[in-house]
């Protein structure tokens, strides 16, 4: 089981790109026991696992598999956000999508699937086809398919590149297999506009005769020790320009 614990922190390390060196003395250990570590001569206490999986940045759902192949118990508990130990991290989200509006704000998790969204959001979904919108609802999905978002989004190419080279960013970091096949399915899906001079990638986005621009900022827990809470994102939108804030506060209320 310990050498399977190790083959798995070799793998993160050379995701990486660290020597086993630069991750020896990163963890204040020998060199000499991080090798013995990956090839199983050495079985690494919990303790240990869990300081080299800090060092190379290893995401608390992953830290929990290398445990178990070495033997060991999880570290990081995991809930649905359902269940009374996420009570308050559950009020809270909640809490955040309601101070948002009028503005769309919406939370997913590390696989883009729709976890809450505020009515600023659901407002914007009207012509959507059913079948996009059937649980477990998937963003990038929702935004890129033909018959969701993606006709009413004036800036689709720029947009989407925007989209995949996020979806590239997260699977480099998390490996997780729900960003692989997302990458496999939008990566060549259409065409992709080159980089626009402006600060930050406007999400551009027909509604009836008017098209709003909205700028938007991914929030994440700090700290977190437990799983669901680590791969929980809150998408807030803004509006990039008067005209599309005098637009979102006539509809919100009208």
């Amino acid at each position: 089981m310990s050498q399977n614990a190790g083959v798995l922190l070799r793998d993160w390390r050379r995701r990486r790109n660290l020597s086993q060196l630069e991750l020896a003395s990163r963890a204040g250990v020998s060199t000499r026991h991080v090798s013995f570590v990956e090839t199983g001569r050495s079985r690494p206490t919990p303790s240990m696992i869990l300081r080299l999986c800090e060092e190379l940045a290893v995401p608390l759902r992953e830290q929990n598999r290398v445990l178990h192949a070495g033997g060991f118990a999880p570290a990081h508990p995991e809930h649905r956000l359902s269940e009374p130990p996420m009570a308050e991290v559950a009020e809270a989200i909640e809490a955040i999508l309601a101070s948002h509006l009028p503005y769309p704000a919406l939370v997913i998790d590390t696989g883009w699937d729709l976890v809450s969204a505020n009515d600023a959001v659901y407002s914007l979904l009207d012509d959507v086809a059913p079948r996009l919108l059937e649980p477990p609802v998937n963003v990038i999905r929702l935004s890129l398919d033909p018959e969701g978002l993606a006709p009413r989004i004036a800036n689709l190419d720029e947009w989407r590149g925007h989209l995949v080279a996020r979806l590239r960013h997260e699977y480099d970091v998390s490996r997780d297999e729900r960003i692989a096949a997302l990458l496999d399915e939008h990566a060549s899906s259409g065409t992709m506009a080159e980089r626009s001079p402006g600060l930050v990638v406007p999400l551009r986005l027909r509604a009836g005769d008017h098209e709003l621009r909205l700028w938007s900022t991914t929030t994440v827990f700090g700290t977190p020790r437990e799983v669901t809470v680590s791969e929980l994102a809150i998408e807030a939108f803004y509006p990039a320009d008067d005209a599309t804030r005098r637009l979102i506060a006539s509809r919100a209320s009208g």
